[in-house]
């Protein structure tokens, strides 16, 4: 697999041309998988991080099976959020720039919080390429000002999300609208169980693949532990702020309502933070987006949904306030940082419950380094595992040590005070073996 290259693939010369301009060297895991396929035009389901170079393994074949020659719709793509895909679309019109096809190949971008009768009036020809959210292309397909019968594509990005947000129904909505046999290219960072009736509906004998299996997360990142134990989350992260100086840091709550409790706590200790997620109105959402992109924040409280939907560039820290339930949210999450061979961290804020996360990461690869902030300074801190393992060994001598002291048959003053010392002589003696043992 390490020799492939574009020229691999049975692109037109064109495409070709285009992944010079994009200064693509060579194509990564999902592309060199997700190309082939869609050009044989399999219809496909396929699970990668962010960062993965996704988008592209998509638009190159199915910009690739163009007809030119044609102006009516031939590819649809959805996205969940109007971010998204007005970044997918901007990079649909960079593909049409540099093949010099500006009037020959037609792209609209279709999203809501916008103005639907003045689209439905500018809408006069068809266009070949179609991106857009899944509620603003079903508005369009419904007052027949779009005609989406006759593609051969069509594309679910982000698939899970689109689950979360509800916007699944619409999907399916304009699907039925479709030909049958479409190709449908779905793809996802997670594959929940509620997502299969709408796959199984949709997909006969699909190809199922996979992303970077050997690569869990960005290899030029580091994954920091900090054990809470009982303390404040936002005084943690205001330590941790006096430590780093990041280009831009992503903070993590699992919930809105606690991204949104995180984010007054921070700003009431001092830290300038944005603040992103799906509880956002459009015009909010838009204008932090600008905000960031603007540099406005050094710090952003954000929910899995929010962040997942929108590509922010350049971040160097990921700050786990709340650890998610699931690995893949993590590998997501993660995946934010250390892009295009950039280095990153990954700094979890971790409680005992979040320890069978923690063993599962670490069984597909993730090495963990374990620190505190003491006096305005890391302290690299003894590893989970002894300490975990050392507690059980500690309970262990305590109660081989209670076994083996006899209790009184009569009950004497003071009993208690001279069982407790002979314990604490037999714990000394299990603890003086089990020492020499391990030597």
């Amino acid at each position: 697999m390490k020799d492939i290259t574009f020229q691999s693939f049975a692109l037109k010369p064109m495409i070709h041309d285009i992944t010079k301009e994009l200064r693509f060297d060579k194509p990564t895991s999902i592309q060199q998988k997700v190309i082939p396929a869609a050009l044989r035009g399999e219809s496909i389901i396929g699970q990668s991080h962010t960062g993965s170079g996704k988008t592209h393994a998509f638009l190159l074949p199915l910009i690739n099976k163009l007809d030119e020659t044609k102006k009516e719709v031939q590819t649809v793509i959805t996205a969940p959020t109007r971010e998204l895909a007005t970044q997918i679309y901007d990079e649909v019109r960079k593909i049409i720039n540099y093949a010099d096809k500006e009037g020959v190949w037609t792209a609209k971008l279709f999203v809501g919080g916008t103005d639907k009768q003045k689209t439905i009036e500018k809408l006069t020809q068809q266009p070949q390429i179609v991106v857009g959210t899944p509620g603003r292309i079903l508005d369009l397909v419904k007052e027949e000002a779009l005609n989406v019968h006759t593609a051969h594509s069509f594309v679910l990005d982000e698939a899970d999300t689109m689950l979360d947000l509800g916007f699944i129904e619409e999907v399916d909505q304009t699907l039925l609208r479709m030909e049958r046999d479409i190709q449908l290219l779905v793809f996802s960072a997670t594959i929940p169980e509620r997502l299969q009736p709408f796959l199984k509906k949709y997909l006969e004998n699909p190809t199922h693949i996979k992303g970077e299996e050997g690569r869990p997360a960005p290899e030029s990142m580091e994954h920091r532990l900090i054990p809470l134990r009982h303390r404040d989350k936002s005084d943690m992260i205001i330590r941790v702020s006096k430590l780093i100086q990041p280009y831009l840091a992503i903070i993590f709550a699992n919930k809105k309502e606690r991204a949104n409790e995180l984010a007054n706590e921070l700003t009431e200790k001092g830290l300038d933070v944005g603040i992103l997620h799906g509880g956002l109105s459009p015009r909010e959402r838009k204008r932090v987006v600008k905000e960031i992109k603007n540099l406005r924040y050094q710090y952003i409280v954000a929910t899995d949904l929010a962040a997942r939907g929108i590509d922010i560039e350049g971040v160097s820290h990921v700050i786990n306030a709340d650890l998610p339930k699931e690995e893949e949210f993590y590998i997501h999450r993660v995946g934010r940082t250390a892009r295009a061979g950039l280095e990153g961290t990954a700094i979890n804020l971790y409680s005992e419950e979040d320890e069978p996360l923690v063993e599962k990461l670490e069984k597909r690869g993730i090495k963990f380094t374990n620190y505190d902030v003491k006096g305005g300074e890391w302290k690299e801190i003894r590893e989970r595992h002894q300490r975990s393992n050392r507690k059980r060994e500690e309970n262990t001598e305590d109660k081989e040590a209670w076994q083996r002291v006899r209790k009184p048959k009569k009950v004497k003053p003071g009993y208690k005070k001279k069982m407790k010392k002979e314990v604490s002589q037999m714990k000394k003696q299990i603890k003086k073996r089990n020492n020499q043992k391990r030597k």
